[in-house]
């Protein structure tokens, strides 16, 4: 599951206009993994806007072009709805993508981004994918503060990526070598997803 997982977050950002590495396409054996496994994917945004402003904690599609390059975690435990503050507090899974070796391996992949912007080159964003957060106060406050403290950036939730992705898949057009998108276009093609209130198999 976690690399059909990862397979959407993948889909996401290209569709987007980023440039994606996935750093590993394979099922680590059971031992203590190397620091560069820790990394789902690497991201870079070749339309990335110099002169812009900082991106939200919560991403969307708007705030995409305000970053340049990212490492990407995706956790995709798709039966938990929200990441509470007490998961995020008891689970270090959660985070260790922001172990300073891992960072340290990502910097090296992408190396001095100064080479390409200058001054005006955009840091590394740390990038939580997760199902969502809390959507009731003080719950969601906490997450998000707990997350900060901890090195994330910014959070992207699953449900505004499949949103996204839907809108954006088009159903006159052909996307054989993407079995993600051609599976939504079918969808929407026999109305079964529907656009743009996004109903998943009707009523």
């Amino acid at each position: 599951m976690a690399g059909f997982d990862e397979q959407i977050v993948r889909e996401y950002f290209e569709l987007q206009g980023f440039m994606v590495r996935q750093w590993r396409k394979y099922q680590t054996p059971p031992r203590k993994k190397l620091p560069e496994e820790e990394i789902d994917l690497l991201v870079f945004n070749p339309n990335y806007l110099r002169a812009g402003r900082q991106p939200g904690f919560m991403l969307f599609s708007s705030e995409l072009p305000y970053i340049q390059r990212a490492v990407v975690a995706v956790r995709g435990w798709h039966t938990a709805q929200y990441f509470t503050p007490r998961m995020i507090q008891n689970s270090s899974e959660i985070v260790k993508f922001l172990e300073r070796d891992v960072l340290k391996s990502a910097e090296e992949f992408f190396g001095p981004s100064d080479e390409y912007f200058g001054a005006e080159a955009g840091s590394l964003h740390k990038i939580l994918v997760l199902p969502g957060l809390p959507t009731a106060e003080p719950h969601r406050g906490e997450s998000i503060a707990l997350l900060r403290e901890r090195g994330v950036d910014a959070v992207i939730s699953f449900r505004s990526m499949l949103a996204d992705i839907i809108s954006m898949v088009e159903i006159n057009r052909n996307y054989a070598k993407s079995d993600l998108l051609q599976i939504i276009r079918i969808l929407k093609t026999y109305d079964l997803v529907k656009d743009p209130q996004m109903k998943l198999f009707g009523e």
